[in-house]
């Protein structure tokens, strides 16, 4: 099967592409929590419910005010998301929703997701 041949509907170029892609931002993502009082914040903000994770690997406020917190994680979260996507040759928003699936694993029971339907439900 030469290199170039479609799997499904996905190259093996692809595909390689994206299990790298898959690989390096799981590496990544200890740098959300390498500030312990970010990470022990959103862990509280989390199991208030006053933020929530969403589909696209950014984290939503859902009360007023977590506005300023969920802000600036998302300014971070956006920056690693640009920095891995120029690396791997893919869009933001592939990085935004490999990134979601891994936040979804680690997060804690109770944790509130947004699904892309627009529906909020808990871990």
């Amino acid at each position: 099967m030469r290199s170039g041949k479609n799997i499904g509907n996905l190259s093996r170029r692809q595909l390689f592409r994206k299990a790298v892609l898959s690989l390096s931002i799981i590496a990544c993502l200890p740098l959300f929590a390498s500030v312990p009082a970010w990470a022990d914040q959103l862990e509280d903000m989390r199991r208030s419910g006053a933020v929530g994770e969403a589909f696209d690997g950014f984290a939503r406020a859902r009360d007023g005010s977590a506005q300023g917190f969920v802000a600036t994680l998302n300014e971070q979260r956006r920056a690693i998301y640009v920095k891995r996507a120029k690396a791997e040759n893919v869009t933001v928003e592939q990085v935004g929703r490999v990134y979601a699936v891994e936040i979804f694993k680690k997060a804690p029971q109770g944790t509130w997701f947004l699904n892309e339907n627009g529906k909020w439900t808990q871990k």
